[in-house]
């Protein structure tokens, strides 16, 4: 039997189905498209913003700026700078980016591994819609 919890748990632990809750926030930054592909591309490595970029073909450098930013202020990915000229600023995962890489990285590889599959169904016509019943006509007015 599980124990009953707290509200201050429940709080804590967050609700992705509350409108308000701010782990919609952390999912929506985990699960775009850009932050799978970082969290997936950091995955075991550092890497600079320009090669990060390359790594992520057709990404902007505003899209994966901003994707690092949030990733960042979600405690996921570690920016380090080093103070000389030109900056050289690297990236990596932080232990909770790890973690939560190792997940969006089983959805990455599933989708791949499965991708024949997918991309058949794509290509099946649709089913043709039942024709419409022929209206009845109305009897003749007297």
């Amino acid at each position: 039997m599980d124990t009953p919890v707290t509200l201050s748990e429940a709080l804590q632990r967050g609700n992705l189905f509350a409108e308000q809750c701010p782990s919609r926030e952390v999912l929506k930054h985990v699960t775009s498209r850009w932050g799978v592909l970082v969290l997936v591309a950091l995955m075991g490595r550092t890497l600079r913003f320009s090669e990060l970029r390359r790594h992520i073909g057709g990404v902007s450098e505003k899209m994966l700026a901003q994707t690092l930013q949030w990733l960042e202020g979600d405690g996921f990915v570690r920016r380090l700078s080093h103070p000389v000229v030109p900056p050289h600023v690297e990236y990596s995962l932080t232990p909770l980016g790890v973690e939560v890489g190792q997940r969006v990285q089983g959805l990455a590889d599933w989708i791949e591994g499965n991708l024949p599959a997918i991309l058949g169904t794509r290509e099946r016509p649709a089913a043709a819609p039942a024709p419409a019943p022929a209206p009845t006509p109305s009897p003749p007015q007297a």
